[in-house]
């Protein structure tokens, strides 16, 4: 087993891999000039795992074996916590924008474990064996990998098997004695364009009518009849005055198009049991949404951080309606950090041996976020002020025509205007352009939406021992 380096993960992205970036296809990922930044930002894994500062965390040393720690199957709390820990780390290290080329997939591998070792025992199959075998594969090589889930729907009043176009989810199309063939399509696939592997996961429970959409595999980025359609959104040039972390930092979705793809039996995970399809997406969200609110800490410590310091440049930290929105603002991190901590040490080990994040704590955690996250954009932008949307530009900064009337006439309590302006342009960032609206939209819809997790949460509540209580109060029992 070899950890690989940064330079060793860019080299592995350059192969037939089919990607489209504005109706054009991209020849080397590695040197688009928009696609080469999502190809950096993802590069901070393998750096992490070389810093002395960060290896402990980030690589797991036993019997004469090195891996990353995302590929540890977590079987204890302190797993849990390690990960969440890591995760945090690596995000902070991107700049509050999450790296995601192992955790989501790792998410993915979890889930499938617990899964696999249910199917395999009401079913009689054999899938536990294939996904631990993958698993393996993925470690020793210490692969990128992206996952496939979410179908591009049709009709949502539909089920998968009634849509007018049979391929809006993704389907089994021919069964041969060596494999499987697929079409359809897949949305917002994170980091598809500059991983290694792909997990493909069923999006929702299926009815027996949908069996042949019950369908999870792996298959390798440039796999024939693949076709990675990019997102642009955010990817105008940037300069980094004015744009701190999108200027340097990017991840990037695709519409995922599967034309008649061949996968291989042993990377085959589940095919025709709808009976598991619910399952797995369920399992997965459960890894997954424990993987987000680890990932939303250095996004919420920034907005903190931001709003603490701007108030203080603005000279109205003394104010008590801004004392107020600070005191709500570090009480919506902090509840986050002890609700996804929590998570961790109320973890259930599940068969064959995986430690599972509690799914009550974990939704409400998630739900804490998305449903906070817009009044804390809100809260920040307020005690920032419209310089937000009406300062001048770097430019005007650096023109001596200029740079003397915005010195003397924006600078603010004990800064330069140079400062002042340098911190407005990271709250910008984080609010305003591309990059807020993006992190805007990923809090509403990204890991499952509010609507999703408020049901996960009535589900996973055991009301039992509070309804006993009330009867013993109102003398019912």
């Amino acid at each position: 087993m070899a950890l690989r380096t940064a330079d060793e993960y860019r080299a592995s992205l350059r192969d037939n891999r089919r990607v489209y970036f504005r109706g054009q296809r991209v020849a080397d990922v590695t040197t688009h000039p928009v696609i080469t930044v999502a190809v950096d930002h993802a590069a901070i894994d393998y750096e992490l795992a070389a810093d002395p500062a960060h290896r402990k965390l980030a690589v797991v040393e036993e019997a004469g074996h090195t891996y990353s720690r995302y590929y540890q199957a977590p079987t204890t709390a302190d797993d849990l916590l390690k990960r969440s820990q890591l995760i945090e780390a690596a995000t902070a290290a991107g700049a509050t924008l999450v790296v995601l080329i192992k955790e989501i997939g790792t998410d993915a591998l979890y889930a499938l474990h617990i899964v696999a070792q249910e199917l395999d025992g009401q079913a009689g199959t054999h899938y536990l064996d294939r996904v631990r075998a993958y698993h393996r594969y993925c470690r020793d090589n210490d692969l990128a990998l992206c996952v496939a889930q979410t179908d591009v729907k049709g009709d949502r009043s539909l089920g998968p098997a009634a849509q007018a176009h049979p391929d809006y989810y993704l389907r089994i199309v021919e069964r041969r004695p060596d494999g499987i063939v697929v079409r359809g399509a897949k949305a917002h696939t994170s980091v598809s364009v500059n991983a290694n592997e792909m997990i493909v996961l069923p999006t929702r429970a299926l009815s027996e009518a949908d069996a042949d959409y019950a369908v999870s595999f792996a298959i390798p980025i440039d796999t024939p009849g693949l076709k990675l359609i990019a997102s642009a959104y955010g990817a105008p040039d940037r300069k980094p005055f004015e744009h701190p972390i999108s200027s340097r930092h990017r991840m990037i979705e695709t519409l995922t198009v599967f034309e008649d793809v061949f996968v291989p039996w042993e990377r085959v995970f589940l095919a025709g049991e709808w009976q598991a399809a619910g399952p797995v997406a369920l399992a997965f969200v459960e890894f997954h949404r424990f993987t987000a609110v680890s990932y939303k800490l250095p996004l919420v410590d920034a907005l903190v951080g931001a709003a603490y310091q701007i108030a203080e440049f603005n000279g109205i930290s003394g104010a008590g309606h801004v004392r107020e929105k600070l005191t709500w603002l570090a009480a919506y991190s902090e509840t986050m950090r002890a609700l996804i901590r929590q998570a961790a040490l109320k973890c259930k080990l599940r068969p064959p041996g995986v430690a599972a994040p509690d799914p009550l704590l974990t939704n409400i955690a998630k739900w804490h976020f998305a449903g906070g996250y817009h009044q804390a954009i809100k809260q920040v932008q307020d005690l920032a002020g419209g310089l937000l949307v009406t300062g001048p530009s770097a430019e005007d900064l650096d023109n001596p025509e200029t740079a003397g009337a915005i010195e003397r006439y924006l600078a603010g309590k004990d800064v330069s205007a140079r400062d002042r302006l340098r911190l407005l342009s990271l709250i910008q960032d984080l609010t305003v352009g591309d990059f807020g609206g993006y992190q805007q939209v990923l809090a509403v819809h990204a890991e499952g939406s509010l609507e999703a997790e408020k049901l996960a949460i009535f589900r996973s509540y055991d009301p039992k021992r509070a309804m006993s209580y009330a009867r013993r109060l109102a003398g019912l029992e």
